[in-house]
């Protein structure tokens, strides 16, 4: 008895957590692997949510290759949840290598802000914006299908 209402709990909780389109986004500010402060704001159009490595591994192959300033023409930003990862690791080989890339990379380092947003395991969620109010949200599993997704978004 005490696990099913344990259960129900939880699947309230996430249902309370479960964005809708037309809800706004609350604002919120992250530093990027350069340790840059960025604040979302009305102006982006795509936020990428990605909560795991695997999340993570898919929009860098779907970037592979694009040139610098890639995802801020199209007034996207990409938000990775490294809460998880052991700062050890992080300082040490993470965030070296995350410098490379011609992308920013939000870093959500205390799963402060990552968890508002439902993007399950090897996967990342693409929310659609228009002055800071969710219009769409996707989520993809596939580097490619993501690649022609951002190609397509010019705003």
């Amino acid at each position: 008895m005490k696990a099913a209402a344990l259960m129900l709990l939880c699947l309230l909780s996430t249902a309370a957590l479960a964005l809708e389109p037309g809800d706004r986004l609350a604002p919120w500010t992250l530093l990027d692997q350069h340790d840059v402060p960025y604040t979302l704001s009305e102006q982006t159009r795509v936020l990428l949510v990605a909560r795991d490595m695997d999340g993570a591994k898919l929009v860098n192959a779907a970037l592979e290759g694009k040139p610098k300033g890639y995802l801020e023409q199209r007034q996207a930003i990409f938000l990775a949840d490294v809460s998880r990862m052991p700062r050890v690791i992080a300082t040490l080989f993470a965030l070296p290598k995350m410098r490379d890339y011609s992308y920013r990379i939000l870093l959500d380092r205390d799963a402060r802000i990552a968890p508002r947003y439902p993007a399950g395991e090897g996967e990342v969620l693409w929310l659609q914006l228009k002055g800071g109010k969710l219009v769409e949200q996707k989520v993809f599993k596939e580097a490619g299908t993501l690649e022609q997704a951002l190609a397509a978004e010019l705003p």
